[in-house]
This record gives C-alpha cells, structure tokens and sequence, in this order.
C-alpha cells in the first residue's frame, strides 16, 4: 500500500486466569481508511494514570521478567491472587492501550471532509493509541495549528479537557472557587491556568516545598503543603478567604477528603455566624477523580449535614455536554494549546522501550512533574 503499510505494531495487554499480567507487541493489519475515516500516523501518545490502570493493572511489577527479542519485547509480572476480583472482567482478553495522541493523517477514505485531512497533524481521543497507525472518523479527530508538532498535540485532550471540565462542573453547580489536590501536576499546572486567566478562585494542595514551587512560580495564589504542621489552619484560612466549596481529589484515599469537607465546614460556619448543630446549610462537595493513594477513603464526620463525596470522570462529563459545548471546549484548547494547554515530558520512549522494565519503574512512579511520551514510530 502506498503511504503506509499492510501490519503495523500495537501494545497489548493482558492479564492472564492463571495470575500473570503480560505486555507484548502484537502486528495487527492496517485497513484502508473508508468512507468519513482517516488514518493517522501515530507520532506521540501520553502515559497517564488512567493509562497505567489498564497496561499495568494491578500486577506486582518487582516480579517482573522480560523476554523476547530486542524489537519484540515481552514482559510478565505476577498479579497478587487476593487482586485478582477486581479485574475479574478483563481475563485471558488481551486490550489495546493508550487513551490520546496525536500524529500525521496518512490516508482517508472518499468523504470530503476526510479527504481535507490529509498530510495534517491532528490528535485523537479513542484508545488503542500505543499503536503505530489508528484509523477514526475523520469528526472525532482534532486538526492541530499549522505550527504544531505531534508532541505539542498528544496530550490536548485527557487533561486539558479535565482541567476545563473541572471549572465547568464548578459554574454548573453553583460553587465560585475550586480546591484541588496534586495540584502540581501536569493537569494541575493547565488547571492554574486557566483559573487565572478566567478569574476563578483556586485553593492548590501538594505535598513538598519544590511542588509549591511549581505553582507559585506560573503565579498561584493559593498553595498549601499537607504535610505542614499548620496545614489545616492553612486551609481554612485559603477556603475563608475564596469561599471554595468544590474540591477535586487526585490522591483517593487517606484523610485528606475529610480534612477538606471539615475545613471548608470551619470557613462556611464563620461565615454563617449562628451555631447548628447540624452544620452550615452551604453544601460542600468532593469529587474524586484520581487515585494515587489506593487505601480506603477515610471520613471523619465533622462537617455537618450539607455535604457530598463523589467520583468524577472527564468521560462521563463529555457525555452530559451536548456536542457544541465539548467542541466549544476542544476548540480552546486548539487555541491555546502552547500557552495554556502545553504538556512537557521527560522523555519520549519507542513502544519495545515502553516494555523495559527499567523504563517501566520510571513512568510508573508517577512523580509529580514527570510525563513520558511513547512515540509508536520512534527511530522509524
């Protein structure tokens, strides 16, 4: 086939009823785009958390073996037995990974709005982007700026439209401030951004001094390090004075969801003046999104009665917006995509380099800061 070949690679996983999680290099044909579809060629695909959920899994990665050879790698690692339930839904099935990325359109079937894609860059959410050719509809990719890369492009959609969700669940809801945790983030430096630029009140909590940094540093406001013998006193004093009673909670378990319930208490107690033994009437809620922390989610009721812990998802927003406010928010982030909505990453790794388990143990760390990009065509 001219412009692109017959089989291409793309990373699976699976893990197995016998207990093992295996990744390998599967070659899987490259079908010619049709109709509304265009084929793009897969040139950066971000490694994110909810990435990791499904290449990894809950395997115990200090068990892991490579094998293979050096352009068809394989690596297995065993899964604990008492882990197994909770992925109960996903044996013996081997999945494709890899949520978002961005790459070249190579080819498009007749429609003429496919057609008018080729040889752009563009970037797509759907999956299976670990992947050196995706095929999509040609409505459901996103054409970059002429003057962006791949790389500048791969990472627009997963947290840049979680960063834009989150404000918009905000106004939604009725909150006028917002506090979020690992706040210094890839997605919680976009965050920042935009809070800035809309004029929203944002409460940020790390865990270090060199996060703070990160933050104070692109001129936030509001920075507080949980691990300060002071940080409740913080907190309050933050929620006082931005009046924030939405968070979103990254880390998941812990107290941490508690403290913020019971702190955002204190500041709308202050406020309300007459004492209730049912707490003030303003409703406080937290969602979470994230889970960094994997131990259950402690709460210490101490927050009254107007109060609510949740999960929130970027998919499930996307599928309570109607089509013109996602592309409302799709198209900001096109348009700011190297202010607002840029991504940094420590490095960019080939899909066999995405299998070392050196390379592995890097990405998986999840150090706040750190974003590795796989390039399926890296050194091709």
């Amino acid at each position: 086939m001219a412009g692109y070949p017959d089989k291409a690679l793309q990373l699976r996983s699976i893990i197995k009823a016998s207990g093992e999680l295996e990744l390998s290099l599967a070659e899987v044909a490259v079908a010619a785009p049709t109709g509304d579809e265009v084929l793009v060629r897969v040139e950066g695909s971000p490694i994110n958390p909810s990435d990791l959920g499904l290449l990894l899994g809950p395997a115990d990665l200090s068990t892991a073996k490579p094998s293979g050879a050096p352009d068809r790698p394989v690596l297995t690692a065993k899964v604990p037995p008492g882990l197994m339930r909770a992925v109960a839904a996903r044996l013996d099935e081997s999945m494709p990974v890899g949520n978002e990325g961005a790459g070249t359109v190579v080819a498009a079937g007749p429609d003429p709005a496919a057609q008018a894609l080729i040889g752009r860059k563009v970037a797509l959410l759907g999956g299976a982007m670990y992947a050196q050719y995706r095929t999509a509809k040609a409505a459901d990719v996103l054409p970059l700026p002429a003057d962006a890369s791949a790389a500048d492009g791969a990472s627009c959609f997963v947290n840049p439209l979680t960063a834009l969700g989150m404000v918009e669940t905000m106004r939604r809801e009725g909150h006028t401030a917002l506090v979020h945790t690992a706040a210094a983030s890839n997605l919680g430096q976009m965050l920042n951004k935009i809070c800035l630029k809309d004029g929203v009140e944002l409460v940020n909590i790390v865990r270090s001094a060199a996060q703070a940094k990160i933050l104070t540093d692109i001129g936030a406001k509001y920075v507080l390090d949980s691990t300060a013998p002071n940080f409740m006193e913080q907190l309050v004093a933050a929620l006082k004075a931005t009046d924030a009673t939405l968070a979103f909670d990254a880390i998941g378990g812990g107290k941490l969801v508690s403290q913020i319930l019971s702190a955002m208490e204190q500041a709308q107690s202050a406020k309300q003046g007459a004492y209730s033994r049912y707490g003030s009437t303003t409703h406080k809620q937290v969602y979470i999104y994230g889970g960094l922390d994997t131990a259950p989610t402690e709460l210490a009721r101490s927050y009254g009665m107007a109060w609510g812990v949740g999960g929130w998802l970027l998919t499930y927003f996307l599928m309570k917006s109607g089509p013109a406010e996602v592309q409302r928010l799709r198209q900001r982030v096109a348009d700011e995509l190297k202010t607002t909505f840029a991504s940094h990453y420590t490095a960019e790794i080939s899909l066999a380099e995405a299998l070392s388990p050196d390379v592995i143990a890097r990405y998986n760390a999840k150090t706040t800061g750190e974003k590795f990009l796989v390039n399926p065509n890296k050194g091709l």
